[in-house]
């Protein structure tokens, strides 16, 4: 029973571990700049309801991101157990050692699919930042900056 629990508590710390792993992009990782002769303040301003923007644009992918990574962990501790009971001939020592391998595993492969998607997260969120500071008449690299008469708020 003691080994069932401290396995228990691997297992959570583990799936808690790689769930903080994963998180929302918090803001841009490209720069724009004000086109010329417009106020910080209109540009601070800008700034933040593109960010708000950006952000609903990929609230989906993170969450998808931190369940794929919990999945992938839990999957491969389930599976890690039942190979332990196969090779161990049934013994509970095996089945705890398989899950904490399985774990390990799982958690490593769910790391790596929850990175992908967490990349993924954040190029959706740069475009999305992008078009609308754009859209808004600032600079944005590889971009003609847009006249000052075409701001379309």
């Amino acid at each position: 029973m003691k080994r069932f629990t401290r396995n228990a508590v691997l297992t959570a710390s583990v799936i808690a571990s790689l769930s903080a792993c994963v998180s929302a992009p918090t803001g841009p990782t490209v720069a724009i700049m004000p086109r010329e002769g417009k106020p910080f303040e209109v540009f601070q301003q800008e700034d933040k309801v593109c960010r708000e923007f950006a952000a609903n644009a990929v609230k989906d992918t993170g969450d998808a991101a931190l369940k794929e990574g919990v999945t992938s962990a839990a999957l491969a501790a389930a599976l890690g157990a039942a190979a332990g009971a196969v090779i161990g001939g049934g013994s509970h020592t095996g089945v705890g050692t398989g899950a904490g391998v399985g774990l390990l595993g799982g958690s490593a492969i769910g790391a790596m699919n929850a990175s992908g998607k967490q990349n993924q997260a954040q190029a959706q969120y740069n475009i999305a930042y992008q078009q609308c500071m754009y859209s808004k008449g600032n600079q944005v690299p590889s971009y003609a900056t847009p006249a000052p008469g075409s701001n379309y708020r």
